[in-house]
């Protein structure tokens, strides 16, 4: 067995969202989320490290191409969230409050779904280990994967199952 690491990728985006539940009142997500409440949106210059544990390719020396693990991050990260309004322009936030935790969500089950699409990506030992989302230099939020999505994600969570009958 060859030894395992872990590489990192970072790279940062900007997108405006509104902390708001739909399954509250006004005056409760008033109340909830305060200024991060306003209807007209507030934005963020958000910083997500992907990290993948994997084997180190003994030919290659590598767990993953670095250039490939930038284009994955490209195709699942900065296309639909960077310069977007998440509550507006991407679906997965139309049915939840777009909070940092759900953020970190979306970005790991989409980036699992890109990744999972190129089978060069998928014939390495590289596998999705942690996403790490900072909103703020304070507020950090680090999702591993854990629970399952829920019945409002089926558009995302078909295509994983879907994929998931790749080779």
């Amino acid at each position: 067995m060859s030894p395992i690491t872990y590489i990192t990728r970072t790279e940062s985006f900007s997108a405006a969202h509104r902390l708001h539940s739909t399954q509250l009142t006004d005056e409760e997500n008033k109340v909830l989320y305060g200024k991060c409440n306003h209807p007209h949106f507030h934005g963020h210059n958000y910083k997500v490290e992907i990290t993948l544990k994997g084997e180190v390719n003994p030919l290659t020396g590598m767990v993953m191409n670095l250039v490939d693990l930038k284009e994955c991050i490209r195709l699942a990260v900065m296309e639909p969230l960077d310069h977007r309004n998440l509550d507006l322009d991407v679906e997965f936030f139309q049915k939840k409050p777009s909070t940092t935790e759900n953020l970190a969500v979306f970005i790991w089950w989409n980036f699992q779904l890109h990744f999972l699409q190129n089978e060069s990506w998928r014939s390495n030992s590289a596998r999705l280990y942690k996403v790490k989302v900072h909103e703020t230099e304070r507020n950090i939020v680090e999702y591993m994967g854990e629970g399952e999505l829920d019945e409002s994600d089926s558009p995302l969570k078909l295509a994983l199952i879907n994929l998931k009958g790749c080779p």
